[in-house]
């Protein structure tokens, strides 16, 4: 994104309270998205979503669903995110200078949590995919790394011996995606081939940093590239997988050893360890592949309809309405 519109963007926050961070994501960051009338998506962290929904309301009451104004005002925001939804309140269809916005309002140690335990897979998967951070006051940037990292050993599992750098980055992106109810019938099945051609680049800079980390453990191998995406053989050795899944967040490896036992080891520390028992790679993917999908589809399932509550009826049938469309077009 240009500094030019970067900077426009960062004006809006002036007319909300203030917030420890704020980014961009979705399809207006797409290099080849030309379409002006295309809802730019804010994600921002506050202390205490409470006290900001209060700030807010007296600012920017007509971002809310009325009915939410009237009859509880920011408590009954903040509950409905919390007990309903993931944690989120999301106003959509907020005009601000001729632009369509949408902003979801989370609190920042939730923010942290999902990043680093992938507890609800929401906000975790939004920071998998490209974002433009115009705010981060807390280092969630670097936070985020350790998000990265697992997000490549999840997606390395789930992957060939061989593949091609896109279908890396198709198969990260496409791991918030498991599960998720609207992808059954409200979202372009094209999505994520979408996402990773319009943002390939950013991609590529976003997990360079741990292709090169493994390649340099001899977990991975890379070869001449075509059309500018490398050729990729990995290690699909036991003990490769096992390393794969102690990169997995503490949430997702507490599930996995429900599901496939555990064992003690003794770290070099000399701290008890409990790890996942691994009988096989594929054993070890499918296992991840269910808990991922159950996670994502509550998720999914509470945030929709904490969402239908939140932006009122005629907002939240135009909004289904527009995705409906796009995922018809998609399969037409």
């Amino acid at each position: 994104m240009d500094d030019e519109k970067k900077g426009h963007l960062l004006s809006f926050l002036k007319v909300i309270p203030p917030v420890d961070f704020c980014c961009l994501y979705g399809s207006a960051l797409h290099s080849t998205n030309h379409d002006k009338s295309t809802m730019v998506d804010f994600i921002l962290g506050v202390s205490d979503p409470l006290q900001w929904h209060s700030e807010n309301l007296k600012m920017n009451a007509e971002h809310y669903a009325s009915w939410m104004v009237l009859l509880g005002g920011a408590k009954l925001i903040t509950e409905v995110a919390d007990d309903i939804g993931v944690g989120v309140h999301f106003n959509p269809f907020v005009t601000w200078d001729n632009k369509m916005l949408k902003y979801g309002v989370v609190r920042m140690h939730d923010l942290v949590q999902d990043v680093l335990n992938w507890e609800r897979f929401y906000l975790s998967g939004r920071l998998q995919k490209p974002v433009n951070m115009l705010v981060d006051n807390l280092d969630i940037e670097n936070v985020n790394s350790v998000n990265l990292r697992a997000a490549v050993s999840a997606a390395l599992l789930l992957l060939p011996p061989k593949f091609i750098e896109e279908d890396l980055y198709a198969k990260i992106c496409s791991l918030s995606y498991m599960g998720d109810l609207r992808m059954l019938f409200a979202e372009d099945r094209n999505k994520v081939k979408k996402i990773v051609q319009g943002q390939f680049d950013l991609f590529q800079s976003m997990y360079k940093p741990f292709l090169e980390e493994y390649e340099g453990k001899g977990f991975l191998r890379f070869s001449s590239s075509e059309n500018h995406y490398a050729h990729i053989s990995q290690d699909c050795g036991l003990t490769v997988a096992r390393s794969h899944v102690s990169s997995l967040p503490p949430t997702i490896r507490s599930q996995m050893r429900i599901k496939l036992g555990k064992k003690k080891v003794i770290s070099e520390s000399g701290q008890v360890l409990h790890e996942v028992v691994i009988g096989s790679r594929e054993e070890a993917a499918k296992c991840m592949q269910k808990v991922l999908r159950r996670t994502v589809m509550v998720s999914s399932a509470r945030q929709a309809l904490s969402g239908l509550l939140t932006v009122g009826g005629i907002k939240a049938a135009s909004y289904v309405t527009n995705k409906m469309e796009k995922a018809w077009r998609s399969w037409t």
